[in-house]
């Protein structure tokens, strides 16, 4: 019987819809290894509490839902996501748009001890007229639906 306690790569996703940065710490290793941080974040928790904060402070009404998801061997899990919301506050370095966001991605994270330990992720702005093609951190992919 599976338990009713998320995954940490499921609650990490929740992460971002609540911008509770402190649950960082329950779900990410101290010294977690974020393989390609957006724009000029930190790898390392101090990194994923930054990029919690930012989606927390740039976006409302996010709705995430994981789409696809596999475990592999020694702790490895792909995982393929998608967040919805509005892009209602400063985010990345840029101002609001008002315009609603449907963002897709795939991470690889590494889980060890019930904590994620490394993490490489690509986006994709499904919304071309949300951000600027210069979003750092996110893949623009304009056949996205």
């Amino acid at each position: 019987m599976r338990s009713a306690r998320p995954t940490p790569q499921a609650r990490y996703l929740e992460l971002y819809g609540t911008g509770d940065g402190a649950g960082a710490d329950e779900v990410f290793a101290p010294d977690v290894i974020d393989h390609n941080p957006a724009g000029d974040a930190a790898s390392g928790i101090d990194g994923m509490r930054a990029l919690i904060a930012t989606v927390r402070d740039g976006f409302t009404g996010t709705q995430h839902r994981i789409l696809f998801q596999q475990e592999l061997a020694d702790g490895w899990v792909v995982l393929h996501w998608r967040v919805t919301g509005t892009h209602t506050g400063d985010a990345f370095g840029f101002p609001a748009s008002g315009n609603p966001v449907d963002i897709k991605g795939t991470d690889i994270v590494r889980v060890i001890d019930g904590k994620i330990t490394e993490i490489y992720r690509v986006d994709s702005v499904s919304s071309p007229a949300v951000l600027p093609a210069a979003l750092h951190g996110f893949v623009r992919d304009r056949g996205a639906q």
